[in-house]
């Protein structure tokens, strides 16, 4: 059965008007239910590895464990002939060394091996692959307004997102595919008028414990697209 002419302008003005007409709180929830549609993100308990590669150095291969509900987070990193590991439970955080947890200063500096960067570990590795349902976070402030914009060559619906100060500073783009809702870009500013920080290219898609990850992210500094290296997720 052929489409009259006047119909297929129809459909596509009417396409058009409502990828303009949601509201950024609406874009999210079609987000979340793309890339968690079981609500698994409140129990997530499961492992993956993250390779890491960057130029001019060595792949650098990370095992996560994460799990939600008992508030737990494991790194284990192995580059070059070192492996060190953090372990954090709650409030507390280990070290460890090539399977040694009695370090000296030196090892612990040389390495960076301190609970501070285990808790930064930890949310780092929580928020990125908890995207995007960690917008959802006390402190996130989503725009209301979802604009249609194009990023090298293909159109997404994007969402701005700002965090209380308690939170934090940066402001995010986060780029949907139109159709599928699927996330494909985010993009972050910590002064949009200098054109810093950086946006992350997201490719493919790996199932981890029922939440549909981005298996491929490559990152690149906004202001002169220089490419700085990619992360590969694989289960555990």
């Amino acid at each position: 059965m052929k489409t009259s002419l006047p119909c297929i302008v129809f459909l596509l003005l009417t396409s058009v008007a409502n990828s303009q007409s949601i509201s950024g709180s609406e874009l999210l929830e079609k987000a979340i239910d793309f890339h968690d549609p079981n609500e698994k993100w409140s129990t997530f308990s499961s492992a993956f590895k993250v390779t890491m590669q960057t130029p001019n150095s060595s792949e650098r291969l990370s095992i996560i464990r994460l799990d939600i509900p008992r508030q737990s987070f494991v790194l284990e990193v192995s580059k070059d002939d070192d492996s060190y590991a953090f372990i954090v439970e709650g409030d507390s955080c280990k070290v460890s060394l090539n399977g040694k947890t009695e370090l000296t200063e030196d090892q612990k500096a040389k390495h960076r091996l301190n609970e501070e960067r285990g808790f930064m570990y930890r949310d780092y590795y929580t928020y990125l692959y908890g995207l995007p349902m960690k917008l959802k976070d006390a402190g996130t402030l989503i725009d209301p307004i979802v604009k249609t914009k194009e990023f090298k060559g293909k159109k997404y619906l994007v969402l701005q997102v700002d965090y209380d100060a308690r939170v934090g500073e940066d402001r995010w783009y986060f780029y949907f595919d139109p159709q599928t809702y699927a996330m494909k870009v985010y993009q972050f500013y910590h002064d949009e008028s200098k054109n810093d920080g950086e946006y992350i290219l997201l490719s493919g898609l790996e199932e981890i414990g029922g939440i549909k990850m981005p298996k491929t992210r490559a990152w690149y500094y906004n202001k002169d697209d220089n490419y700085l290296g990619t992360d590969i997720l694989t289960p555990n």
